[in-house]
């Protein structure tokens, strides 16, 4: 009988408390929303309070969206980008006056009620009667605070807004729900901080320390009294008491809410009289967001290493969630962009191209041993306006990037490193003649080629027989063609794997002769990386652009590191460099030249002049310059640019010059270590080492496995790629 009773008593006091839950809900929906008829109330709020105990008792609160830092090697800010431009910060870094100006004209009674007013909802439910209408509302701060909280979870998703603010009774209970519970939870305190830090202010800021920032160039800390009242009233209609657009409406706004925090004691009349009678002194800081307003041309750097944040799975496993975790923001993230570098490529290629010249010029420079990007630029500047543009002309498609550029000549020495793995000489000859047909059958990694077609050296006058070193130098493309040839196409494409060389539209190398020409679109930043390799003693090293990152609560993240491996014995690199210093001191590449400083590279011109590059490097950075149409469409032929008129355009006269003023500048007042190399003399004139030339050796033919590519069999293929002659 005892638990009878008991059970008895328990249901009746629910019974109570339900009751006194639906007068509660009745007269807060009152007072919150406009009055319907009173049936309808009724059966609503019948329905309503009976769901009352299923809604979940804890208000899942997002990470509030903050601004995310880019910073560069050095701590310098590059950009600050945020989908809402807000700092969260505690009590102890908002003014007091702040916070007892948003309480006095927000909720006068904040600090002795519960989550719901009662007396506030009383005189809102009298006052509304009187005007037959909302005349007065009586949300209290921390359901404003709920409110908020369902507006920032709906984004910016128009339609889940709209769901989030609708006044409905369905909404209403929720939000008085997690009100009760909030106040339970975290306390006055905890609940005003987070509403100083969620509630939008106007002018794109949200939170308090935004808002200060935005209308007085301040933190919120260092706000006075008027102008915490000014952004106080501001909360209840962010555009009709815009300070910026409507400074009388503020100011009548701001001298209310003086008014109001000298009634409840928190001013002296005296104050807020002096206050009021002070104009409003704005000193507006316009928003400045995302990578458009990074300097030196960092703008497309900045929109890599958010490409890296989406696309990478260290920060989360699927781009959803990595997308999510970019427009929450709250970041610092410190990069590898080097500062001097990044000003010198921005200055060389301002220099030499222009913005608004027919075709456009990009670099980006890395270090070797590292694969850390120190730079990357081009000349027509980060934008929407004519001559701008979002398209990354330094990268892959899939990291922002277009659909690449055929690298030309500079592809070269992919082939030169493949070959002297396979056990070619440096010495070997070939006949090279001006004009060839491409040898058929090659061999490929899954069978053969056979093709037709033909091909030709630059100048009629290059007429072998030629070794390996002045055929780079002169960049003859009849040798690296029977060079392929012999060695095999699989080798070569071994060798371009193991130097992270891939198509900028992510499609696999086709495994053709006309490799070697160069034929295949890359970017700048992969044939950097590519050639770094060769300057670490044939260690190639991942290009990366993430330093570090911290969150919101100064917590580290793991970030993707560089994967180094060794694409080629030590020997191999040494003689490439011997190969490539001689491009730049008695070859193609004269005008890169560095004085004073070992410098090694090739130039590169694509048939029909779509593209011109040069790449080069020293112990110490590794750069790529390319010049041509993104479109793929202006030949470069009677064509100015950088104010220069050419008859036409080579890799050496227009890249290479490029690359020289960019990596002075790159590595002023930094070490200039040597290249190591090995001694390569013409086998005409000698060894250097035996004083008797070195005889040819037959290269060990490829081996055929499981590479991308096969049989390409495709007659007069050449023409697929602009042409068969190659580049120069």
């Amino acid at each position: 009988m005892a638990k009878k009773r008991e059970g008895q008593g328990r249901s009746r006091t629910q019974q109570a408390a339900r009751f006194l839950g639906v007068s509660v809900l009745a007269g807060a929906v009152l007072a919150g929303i406009a009055l319907p008829a009173a049936g309808a109330l009724g059966l609503a709020a019948k329905t309503s309070v009976e769901g009352f105990d299923d809604i979940p008792a804890n208000l899942k609160t997002p990470p509030l969206s903050q601004r995310t830092t880019i910073l560069d090697a050095d701590g310098g800010q590059i950009a600050s980008v945020y989908s809402r431009d807000r700092t969260v910060v505690g009590l102890k870094d908002m003014s007091p006056y702040v916070q007892q100006a948003i309480v006095a004209i927000e909720d006068a009674r904040y600090y002795q009620h519960g989550a719901i007013d009662l007396k506030g909802i009383a005189r809102a439910v009298n006052k509304n009667a009187q005007s037959g209408g909302v005349a007065q509302g009586a949300s209290t701060l921390t359901q404003q605070y709920v409110k908020n909280v369902f507006v920032e979870e709906a984004g910016d998703d128009p339609d889940k807004v709209a769901q989030a603010t609708q006044q409905t009774l369905g909404r209403k209970v929720k939000e008085l729900k997690y009100a009760i519970k909030l106040e339970e939870k975290l306390g006055k305190r905890k609940i005003l901080q987070n509403y100083l830090n969620i509630t939008f202010f106007g002018e794109q800021a949200y939170g308090v320390e935004a808002a200060a920032e935005r209308y007085f160039s301040k933190h919120a800390k260092d706000l006075s009294l008027e102008e915490s009242a000014l952004l106080a009233g501001i909360v209840q209609s962010p555009t009709r008491y815009d300070p910026v657009n409507h400074p009388q409406a503020a100011t009548a706004r701001r001298n209310t809410v003086l008014r109001r925090m000298a009634d409840l004691g928190n001013i002296t009349r005296a104050e807020a009289d002096a206050a009021a009678a002070r104009p409003i002194k704005l000193k507006v800081s316009r928003p400045r967001n995302g990578c458009i307003t990074a300097t030196d041309g960092a703008g497309f750097f900045c929109d890599y290493v958010r490409e890296v944040l989406l696309n990478d799975k260290a920060f989360g496993a699927t781009r959803e969630i990595r997308s999510k975790r970019w427009m929450q923001g709250g970041l610092t993230i410190r990069t590898t962009l080097d500062p001097q570098t990044q000003k010198a490529i921005q200055t060389s290629l301002s220099k030499h191209v222009y913005e608004d010249d027919p075709v456009a010029g990009a670099a980006a420079v890395v270090q070797p041993g590292t694969g850390k990007i120190l730079g990357m630029g081009q000349s027509r500047p980060y934008g929407f306006g004519a001559n701008q543009t979002q398209i990354n002309l330094s990268v892959d498609r899939r990291m922002g990037g277009g659909a690449g550029y055929q690298p030309g000549s500079t592809f070269k020495p992919i082939v030169a490193a493949a070959a002297l793995e396979q056990g070619v000489s440096p010495y070997q000859e070939y006949s090279s003649p001006f004009k060839m047909a491409y040898p058929s059958p090659v061999q490929t990694c899954a069978g053969e080629w056979k093709g037709g077609g033909t091909l030709q050296n630059e100048d009629p006058k290059e007429v072998g027989p030629y070794a390996m070193k002045e055929a780079t130098a002169k960049s003859v493309n009849t040798y690296y063609v029977q060079l392929i040839s012999d060695v095999g196409i699989c080798p070569v494409v071994t060798m371009a794997q193991k130097m992270g060389l891939q198509r900028a539209d992510g499609a696999p190398l086709k495994q053709v002769p006309a490799m070697a020409l160069g034929v295949q679109e890359m970017s700048p930043l992969t044939m950097a990386t590519a050639y770094a390799a060769f300057a670490d003693e044939g260690t190639y090293c991942s290009p990366v652009a993430i330093e570090s990152i911290t969150d919101a609560q100064g917590k580290a993240l793991n970030v993707p590191k560089s994967s180094c491996r060794s694409a080629m014995s030590k020997k191999t690199a040494d003689t490439v460099n011997t190969l490539l210093k001689g491009v730049v001191e008695d070859g193609t590449g004269k005008q890169a030249g560095l004085k004073g400083r070992d410098s090694a590279g090739k130039t590169g011109t694509t048939d029909s002049r779509y593209a011109a590059w040069f790449v080069g490097y020293t112990p110490n950075a590794a750069g790529a310059v390319w010049v041509g149409d993104p479109r793929h469409q202006r030949q470069m032929y009677d064509i100015t640019i950088g104010g220069v008129p050419h008859d036409k355009v080579y890799g050496a006269d227009t890249p290479g010059p490029i690359w020289r003023d960019l990596m002075s500048g790159a590595l002023a007042g930094r070490p200039s270590p040597a290249l190591p190399t090995v001694p390569i003399d013409d086998p005409k004139g000698g060894d250097g080492d035996k004083g008797k030339p070195k005889p040819p050796q037959k290269p060990k033919p490829g081996k055929p496995g499981k590479k991308p590519g096969g049989d390409w069999h495709l007659p007069g293929f050449p023409d697929l790629f602009g042409g068969g002659n190659g580049g120069w």
